[in-house]
């Protein structure tokens, strides 16, 4: 349909949160084209002035008034918010208020209150440094401590699906490339044997492959599209030969194929 609508983003603090919750909901409007603008730290009389100065330019340049997603806590700026030129939904007062209620008591209203303590915090980042130092099979130390390890061929997914499980989870994610060294033998790297139970395999179609690879190193060999269709039937063979559970990548991204592993395999965020 070709429309075009500003959305921003506001928020005291780094704006995330309403980034997930807002980007979800317009994901859902498949016939516009949303020009997104994050606003994080309006935490102040000024800076609230100053967004609703932005979204007001933004009305009138586009002949319409953008949509704007707020979970601001202060209730002085977020006073000021309200009186832009603009659709105003206010996150925390659609799901603070009716939890309020349901509570028969009132929230901190607490500007910047952690998501989770200081442990869980400490949990996630040796989870990130762990999947960093085993990505791609660069260390074989240690592999036991693995809660999950991928597998398949290269650009696949590995990578950044290990990093999202180890940053969003705190799971300790491993990965392991399937190369033609692997394939001309047949079998798994060594190192992997003594923990197929925590091995699962994901792999790609052929053509999406070539197109991912063919970015990186283009006119290549390795983005060839009979060299991806030739890597991805051998390292499907070698999986199921090791009776790998495999997942298909093709279409869905890094946050549902880490969700999918999660409920297959059973591990607890």
């Amino acid at each position: 349909m070709g429309k075009h609508r500003t959305a921003f983003f506001v928020s005291d603090r780094t704006g995330i949160t309403v980034e997930k919750l807002g980007r979800s909901m317009l994901s859902q409007f498949d016939g516009v084209e949303f020009n997104q603008i994050t606003l994080p730290f309006v935490d102040s009389i000024d800076k609230a002035h100053a967004a609703v100065k932005r979204i007001n330019e933004a009305a009138m340049q586009d002949g319409q008034r953008p949509i704007v997603f707020s979970t601001l806590i202060v209730a002085e700026i977020h006073a000021i918010l309200e009186k832009s030129n603009a659709l105003i939904l206010d996150l925390f007062e659609r799901f603070i208020v009716p939890i309020e209620n349901e509570l028969g008591m009132q929230s901190s209203h607490a500007v910047g209150r952690p998501h989770e303590t200081g442990m869980h915090y400490n949990e996630r980042m040796d989870a990130v440094n762990y999947a960093l130092n085993h990505d791609d099979g660069g260390i074989s130390r240690d592999l036991e401590r693995a809660q999950i390890i991928l597998v398949g061929v290269s650009r696949s997914g590995k990578s950044p699906t290990s990093l999202y499980l180890a940053l969003q989870f705190g799971i300790f994610a491993a990965n392991y490339p399937l190369v033609p060294e692997d394939f001309e033998k047949h079998s798994l790297p060594t190192a992997l044997k003594p923990l197929l139970a925590k091995v699962r395999g994901l792999t790609i179609r052929p053509e999406r492959l070539a197109q991912i690879r063919a970015e990186r190193m283009p006119n290549s060999r390795y983005a060839a599209l009979e060299n991806c269709r030739k890597e991805i039937q051998q390292a499907e063979a070698l999986m199921r030969s090791a009776n790998i559970p495999m997942l298909d990548v093709t279409t869905i991204s890094v946050e549902e194929i880490a969700t999918t592993l999660l409920h297959q395999t059973g591990l607890k965020r």
